[in-house]
């Protein structure tokens, strides 16, 4: 029998699922007029070469992939041996840097205490373990 371990507060992929969360829900605040829009015109290729189409394409389906990610960690975070968090937090601090310089004023911001908290892991330490 394995000696249990103080428990790790588990909250990064579910900081990100929220952060995921809100990104939709805002994109819809910010971009309401331009959804119905498209909706307007039948969807099919309604974005085409309008800049403001375009934005609010991408503000929202950045909150996808954003969600799975936050789905993968908080799964990985379970796990007693998190070996690829410290890339995966350096792969996010890196992107959030970029879009931190690319657009300051924005949400990339939100991303980078996930990133930090992920590359502080340690493996096997302090994560729970299953009697």
């Amino acid at each position: 029998m394995s000696t249990p371990t103080k428990n790790r507060t588990i909250w990064i992929g579910r900081y990100l699922i929220i952060v995921a969360a809100l990104h939709t829900i805002v994109a819809f605040l910010i971009y309401g007029q331009v959804f119905v829009g498209m909706l307007e015109r039948g969807v099919f290729n309604t974005v085409n070469r309008d800049p403001l189409r375009s934005a609010a394409t991408w503000f929202l389906l950045f909150g996808g992939p954003l969600f799975l990610l936050g789905i993968c960690i908080n799964s990985l975070e379970q796990k007693t041996d998190f070996t690829e968090a410290g890339m995966m937090g350096l792969g996010i601090l890196l992107c959030s840097i970029l879009g931190v310089i690319l657009m300051p004023v924005s949400g990339f911001w939100l991303a980078m205490p996930a990133a930090i908290a992920l590359m502080n892991l340690r493996p096997g330490a302090g994560q729970r373990q299953i009697a």
